[in-house]
């Protein structure tokens, strides 16, 4: 343990003393299942086994961001991240991933409680609740090389991760916007010294993709006019990621329901020789060769919609079709995974309260898989 991370736990301590899914699959099992139990372990009546884990269970913090943001001297409903982690915590969920440190300024502690001070306030209320955080979409420095600055806000936020005892700390962002080679090539190289930086500190670092990162890497054939390749050897850019980057420096946070929209868009390709061909994306399949390159997934849920231009239109957890059962018997390693609840359209401008129902609704579905017995 670095000196750095002795420190910051001392400080939390004493500051807590005070397969390809299979597309139609029904939405209805899970719910069903809900109905005879909120399976925390054992089976309820229901057959096969606890997919997640109880202590397994999480939620990022994005999906009730209304609520964390909300006035609390305008509401009954919970407000600020101590209120909301009082609920989440009643819901039965025991791990939380934050998208930021920011809150109303009317809530207990303030608007920022990204800073030491807010850190401890943020441990203390989750170790009362019996929560845990699991990591953090926060800052990746923008420079490379790395200024000064930039490597000390770096070096803050780790220091900041470790006072609220997260494993990983991470990022929403893609390693690079581009499709060729070479620029994978520098955001490797980068990843790998931020990743070195953070394990010193005891840290895991990892990056959280959509749909494009899960596109195909532009590796050859014919230059354009400014000498860059334009085709593909069929190599997706976070596969080539995998291979770039040392497995003990840097990890990645799988958004199911992303990587089933990649895989609904991103089926064929222009090979160096110029012929078209098909290659169908397996999210399962590319956590299941890189599982320990996994630690955290977003399980978020979509209805199959091919008219809207991604395959699916985003749902409650184990009410959409993404087969949540297969995915997750594929992968295996369930006490390994952190699998946080997700939806990015659970805030309502008139439905003040449906962030946290959905927030409920996903975690009793994410109890109730099992699974199938042979």
């Amino acid at each position: 343990m670095g000196r750095r991370r002795f420190l910051s736990t001392c400080t939390a301590a004493a500051g807590a003393a005070v397969a390809a899914p299979v597309f139609g699959a029904s939405p209805a099992f899970a719910a069903q299942d809900a109905a005879r139990g909120h399976g925390h372990g054992k089976g309820h009546g229901q057959g096969g086994q606890v997919l997640v884990p109880a202590h397994k269970r999480g939620i990022i913090l994005y999906t009730v961001r209304d609520a964390t943001g909300r006035d609390p001297l305008s509401t009954d409903l919970p407000s600020g991240f101590r209120e909301v982690f009082k609920e989440l915590s009643r819901y039965g969920y025991r791990q939380v991933e934050f998208a930021g440190y920011g809150q109303h300024p009317n809530a207990p502690g303030g608007a920022d409680l990204g800073t030491v001070k807010g850190a401890r306030l943020l441990r203390g209320w989750l170790e009362d609740c019996g929560l845990r955080a699991q990591g953090n979409h926060g800052f990746i420095p923008p420079s490379w090389p790395l200024t000064k600055s930039d490597l000390d806000t770096f070096k803050q936020h780790l220091e900041i991760a470790n006072i609220l005892g997260m494993p990983h700390m991470g990022t929403g962002g893609d390693p690079t916007g581009s499709s060729y080679r070479a620029d994978w090539d520098i955001a490797a190289e980068k990843w790998n010294t931020l990743g070195e930086i953070a394990r010193r500190e005891g840290i895991k670092l990892y990056t959280h993709n959509h749909d494009a990162a899960y596109g195909f890497l532009l590796d050859g054939g014919p230059l354009d006019d400014q000498g860059r390749p334009t085709r593909s050897s069929g190599i997706r850019k976070l596969e080539y990621f995998l291979k770039v980057t040392d497995p003990k420096l840097v990890w990645l946070e799988m958004d199911i329901f992303w990587a089933h929209v990649a895989q609904y868009k991103f089926h064929t390709y222009t090979a160096h020789d110029g012929t078209r061909r098909k290659k169908v994306f397996d999210p399962a399949g590319l956590v299941a060769r890189h599982n320990k390159r996994y630690p955290l997934f977003h399980a978020k849920d979509g209805t199959h919609n091919e008219t809207s231009g991604m395959g699916y239109d985003m749902a409650p957890f184990g009410t959409g079709d993404i087969d949540y059962r297969t995915f997750f018997s594929r992968v295996g390693e369930r006490n390994y995974h952190n699998p946080m609840v997700e939806q990015d359209n659970a805030p309502s401008s008139t439905d003040a309260g449906q962030s946290l129902r959905f927030a409920k609704i996903g975690y009793d579905n994410m109890a109730a898989l099992r699974k199938r017995r042979c």
